[in-house]
C-alpha cells in the first residue's frame, strides 16, 4: 500500500513510518523540519528511514497548497496518516501565524478525493 505520512521527523511520525515500512508498505514522508524542536534530532530520526527501500523523504510545508497538491498527484497515496502539527500553546501566542498555518490551514481540505 502507498501511504503518505505527515510529520515523519517527529517522534510518533518516525515510528509510524517505520512500522508501515516493516509491514511492506511504501511510505512518502512529509516534514518541513522547522526549528521548534532540535533539527538535528529530527534529522537523526529520518536517517534510518531514508536508508530503507520504499521510503521517500519530502520537504514540504502543509500550508503550501500547490506543493501538497503536487505531492498527491505525484505519489498518489492510498492512505494518509496525518501527524504533522505545530506544537506548543506558548509558541502559538508568540507566533500565531505559524501555528495557524500548520495546524489549521495545513489540515483544512488537504486530502483530495481518494477511492477507498
Amino acid at each position: 500500500m502507498k501511504v503518505l505520512v505527515t510529520g515523519t521527523a517527529g517522534f510518533i511520525g518516525a515510528y509510524v513510518a517505520q512500522a508501515l515500512l516493516n509491514r511492506g508498505d511504501e511510505v512518502a514522508g512529509i516534514d518541513n523540519l522547522n526549528d521548534y524542536y532540535d533539527v538535528s534530532l529530527k534529522n537523526a530520526r529520518l536517517i534510518p528511514l531514508k536508508e530503507q527501500p520504499g521510503f521517500t523523504d519530502i520537504r514540504a510545508d502543509l500550508a503550501d497548497r500547490q506543493r501538497i497538491d503536487q505531492i498527491f498527484k505525484e505519489y498518489q497515496p492510498e492512505r494518509v496518516v496525518h501527524l504533522a502539527a505545530q506544537a506548543g500553546v506558548r509558541y502559538s501566542l508568540q507566533n500565531p501565524h505559524a501555528y495557524a498555518d500548520s495546524n489549521l490551514s495545513g489540515h483544512t481540505g488537504r486530502v483530495p478525493k481518494l477511492s477507498c
